[in-house]
């Protein structure tokens, strides 16, 4: 059954479960909850899809309904609990579905039966779910769960213990109104002691916990200051040291590591840390845990890693022990192997730097910021020189994580390579901070890997920004913008050192499409991209077909979409039009049809003109009364243009946009036809160079029928001769049985001799016997030595056959020189063709620039007739009114 059958069976059974609760209904809901937990559906599940979405809304129900029975929530608890691990689906459960707020709901339910394995289930699975994110103060009943934790603490139970601490140590780090609703309480000081008294527990887990809590409350408050002091610090470094190196689980090594982490953030305690006595051992013992096999442990320590380069001394010596050259092994026996187990951490750092993409993301991530701190120390403190055979090794595996991934893999995979990409570049911008691993670099890095990695992100970005605008699409456009601007950065270090590299530098910066990484980032709010971008401008500004106006009206739009975002964000209580956001890179448009204010133009047109038709009826009205009728219908069409000024206003950025749009369309438009042009001609040309090559190719394919003839006949040749040498191989083996009969009948000689010694009574026999063992002994030389002239004349024999061999070789060897040599020709005519391509591609480009001017000239022109149409109407109405003027006074004269 597949995972789309199986959700709509599962969503089926929650709509017959809520309308009638009956224990048949609840098996058949958790049978369905069970075929699904054994299909892999975590993708499809988090997709955002609306039978997903129905199925997991529908699952929270029926959980945090308190009259569902335990078995059954126990199922839904345990089918949610699967995808905690993953970051995506943790988040969704977390910020979507309110997954914490439903069991902190259930436990809730259940806080009279602490003791019930549903509580532990919750309990358990609340740690994993709020492991290092932070909860919403809006999730319900999270206060009640925090009384529940600081009140259960002093259970019997000690699994309910531990998880309770667990979860708390997670509630309290880094979130401040959860610290302060339990700095609040009325039994915090009995809190306190409970924690205090935990230190001393058997348990490491326990422990840990128990510092985590107190650190995240008390630390800079009296109790921690206390706690932490100068005398207690030292027994808390050498245990988290002792824990994260030897472990209690994996767990407890990525709490331990978690508290060393928020420790380093306080100065006082960071100046303890470096003057720790066992530092350098136990920073050998952590770096020996790099070889481990284990992800989350090594991505664990080079987070650990990664926070002691925060403080400047333990960043050197950090340095210093990981860019060290090797140690020599140690004999077996020496003290624990501590210098064999870390001997050689850098090594380690490139396994993990170059673990696949489609593993876990932390380790990679993590072995590249380690790698850019070290390498900045590395710089400062000049130790590039012991370093640089390292650094040539890591610029091998390096590169190739620069190269595109395959575009079937789907977009997650994707937004992978854009994270390592990112996070590669960085590396390779510390690197060219020195001149001699500038070189380096420009060495092994090719311009080939640096455009094909910005045509993949540009062109991705394109197609997010044509998509429908969410915020992952979102985020993931401003890092394939910010990954672009840092590979031009790169590509800017390095085309002193490499032309090519310049050549595609300048070539990148006048694409169209570089216009929205650069307005997304001269308009980021993130110092250190605007400077990027800057820089990148500066450099762009001079070209001639940089799409400067392009640039301007895209920062424009951006500086509007902020301005007005933060209007409604203001005006949100009062706003009643829907708002829907097109693009990050575009301004806001609301959701009305696209022809709302043309159409508002022209009915302004149309009451003008009716008004008109009515003073042309009104012949005989006096004069004042027509001007009264005028000022009437002025006033009401100001008061009109006041009402609809609002909506003009809004409108005009839209059809700005609208307009910009569709010039870029008729640009590319324009462009594609003269490229398909182009491209007709040169197929043309091809075709033709296709027939002259294909009759070369023949001939060439006939040298190659009588070239393999030639070499058959060699095979076969090579084929006697191998049979030559299996009869030389059986003679040698006949050789080696008679050298065996020799060195026996040299062992029966040995012992008759000491027979003829011990045994004198029978000398005379001995010596018979040993007379017709010399005798056989003289025929088997005299066979041996005719045996040796027959291998002496078959050696001849091979030796001639081999010289035949050899020369046979080089006859081949010529012919396969002269195929070298015809290759090397039709590559000559490919670069040729490929001349040709440039200069194409660069006429191309000029045409485009024309097309556009010629669209803005088009525009102006027909501005100019709008205006010369509305001064002929004008002109109109003004002699319909003197006419009738001049009709009037005509009728009075009459009358007199």
């Amino acid at each position: 059954m597949d995972v789309s059958t199986c959700l709509k069976s599962l969503l089926l059974a929650i709509r017959q479960y809520r309308n009638n609760r009956s224990a048949f209904n609840a098996s058949q809901l958790q049978k369905h909850i069970e075929d699904v937990s054994g299909l892999k559906c975590g993708g499809v599940l988090f997709s955002g899809r609306v039978l997903p979405s129905e199925c997991l809304s529908g699952l929270m129900e029926v959980a945090g309904d308190p009259n569902t029975s335990h078995a059954l929530s126990g199922s839904i608890i345990s089918l949610l609990a699967q995808f905690a691990s993953d970051g995506e689906a943790k988040e969704a459960l977390h910020s979507s579905y309110n997954f914490t707020g439903t069991l902190a709901a259930i436990i809730h339910c259940n806080r009279t039966t602490p003791e019930e394995p549903l509580v532990l289930q919750c309990l358990n699975v609340l740690q994993r779910l709020t492991y290092n994110v932070r909860t919403m103060n809006r999730a319900s009943h999270i206060h009640e769960l925090i009384s529940f934790l600081m009140h259960h603490v002093q259970s019997s139970n000690d699994d309910i213990v531990k998880a309770c601490l667990g979860l708390m140590a997670n509630l309290c780090r880094h979130d401040v109104s959860v610290q302060s609703h339990i700095k609040s309480q009325s039994n915090v000081k009995a809190f306190y002691r409970d924690l205090l008294n935990f230190l001393g527990h058997n348990c490491l887990t326990v422990v840990i916990f128990a510092l985590s809590i107190l650190s995240s409350l008390t630390l800079n408050e009296e109790v921690g200051q206390k706690l932490f002091n100068a005398k207690n610090i030292h027994q808390t470094f050498q245990l988290i040291f002792n824990i994260t190196v030897n472990g209690d689980g994996t767990l407890t090594r990525n709490y331990a590591v978690d508290l060393l982490v928020d420790l380093l953030k306080n100065p006082k305690i960071a100046d303890y840390l470096t003057k720790y006595k066992h530092l350098s051992v136990c920073l050998s013992e952590v770096l020996g845990l790099l070889n481990s096999k284990d992800p989350d442990t090594a991505s664990k320590v080079m987070e650990l890693l990664v926070s002691l380069c925060s403080v400047p001394v333990l960043r050197k010596l950090v340095c210093e022990t990981v860019l060290r050259p090797p140690a020599p092994r140690l004999q077996p026996g020496t003290r624990r192997g501590v210098q064999a187990r870390g001997s050689e951490p850098s090594l380690a750092l490139v396994h993990w730097v170059t673990s696949p993409l489609d593993g876990p993301e932390q380790c990679y991530m993590q072995a590249l910021s380690l790698l850019a701190e070290l390498f900045e120390e590395a710089i400062d403190s000049s130790l590039c020189s012991s370093a640089q055979s390292f650094v040539e090794l890591l610029l091998q595996e390096v590169l190739v994580l620069l190269q595109s991934p395959d575009s079937t893999e789907g977009d997650q995979l994707l937004k992978k390579h854009c994270l390592r990409a990112g996070r590669v570049v960085d590396f390779l911008l510390v690197l060219c901070g020195d001149d001699a691993l500038r070189m380096l670099v420009s060495q092994r890095l090719s311009p080939e890997v640096c455009v094909s990695q910005v045509e993949l992100l540009l062109s991705y970005n394109q197609d997010l920004s044509g998509s429908t605008c969410t915020t992952s699409n979102y985020q993931l456009s401003q890092m394939c913008s910010e990954v672009v601007l840092k590979t031009l950065e790169l590509m800017s270090y390095l085309r002193q050192q490499m032309p090519d590299m310049e050549a595609s530098f300048y070539r990148i910066l006048q694409d169209q499409r570089m216009v929205t990484p650069l307005s997304l980032a001269l308009t980021s709010n993130c110092r250190e991209l605007v400077q990027v971008a800057l820089r990148i401008l500066f450099e762009a500004a001079p070209l001639p077909d940089f799409p400067s106006v392009i640039l301007g009206d895209s920062i424009a739009a951006n500086n509007a979409y902020r301005q007005r975002d933060g209007e409604l964000s203001i005006r949100s209580s009062s706003a009643t039009e829907d708002v829907s956001f097109m693009g990050k890179s575009f301004p806001i448009m609301h959701a009305e049809p696209p022809g709302s204010a043309h159409q508002s133009i022209d009915s302004l047109i149309e009451k003008l003109q009716s008004g008109v038709e009515l003073q042309e009826k009104v012949k005989d009205v006096h004069m004042s009364e027509i001007i009264d009728v005028y000022e009437q219908k002025l006033s009401a069409l100001a008061c009109k243009e006041s009402r609809l000024q609002d909506l003009l206003e809004a409108k005009a950025l839209a059809l700005s946009q609208a307009d910009r749009l569709i010039a870029q369309y008729r640009c590319q438009r324009a462009q594609a036809e003269a490229e398909a042009r182009k491209l007709a001609s040169l197929l043309k040309d091809t075709e033709r160079k296709k027939e002259d090559l294909q009759t070369e190719l023949k001939d060439h394919l006939l040298e190659v029928e009588r070239l393999k003839s030639d070499s058959q006949q060699l095979l076969e040749h090579n084929g006697r001769l191998q049979a030559v040498a299996d009869q030389h191989q059986e003679l040698k083996g006949t050789y080696n049985q008679l050298l065996s009969r020799y060195d026996k009948s040299e062992g029966m000689l040995k012992d008759l001799q000491a027979a003829h010694i011990s045994l004198t009574q029978q000398a005379e026999g001995l010596r018979k016997t040993n007379e017709g063992l010399k005798r056989q002994q003289e025929r088997t030389l005299a066979e041996l030595a005719e045996k040796e002239q027959q291998i002496k004349g078959l050696k001849t024999d091979v030796l001639e056959k081999e010289r035949k061999i050899t020369g046979l070789q080089n006859d081949l060897k010529r012919q396969e020189e002269q195929i070298h040599e015809m290759e090397e020709n039709i590559s000559s005519l490919r670069k040729e063709l490929h001349k040709t391509e440039q200069a194409r591609k660069d006429t191309s480009i000029k045409a485009s620039s024309l097309e556009l001017q010629k669209s803005q000239l088009e525009a102006k022109v027909e501005k100019m007739e709008e205006e010369l149409s509305k001064h002929t109407q004008m002109i109109s109405m003004i002699h319909s009114l003197s006419s009738g003027k001049l009709k009037g006074d005509v009728t009075a004269n009459l009358s007199l």
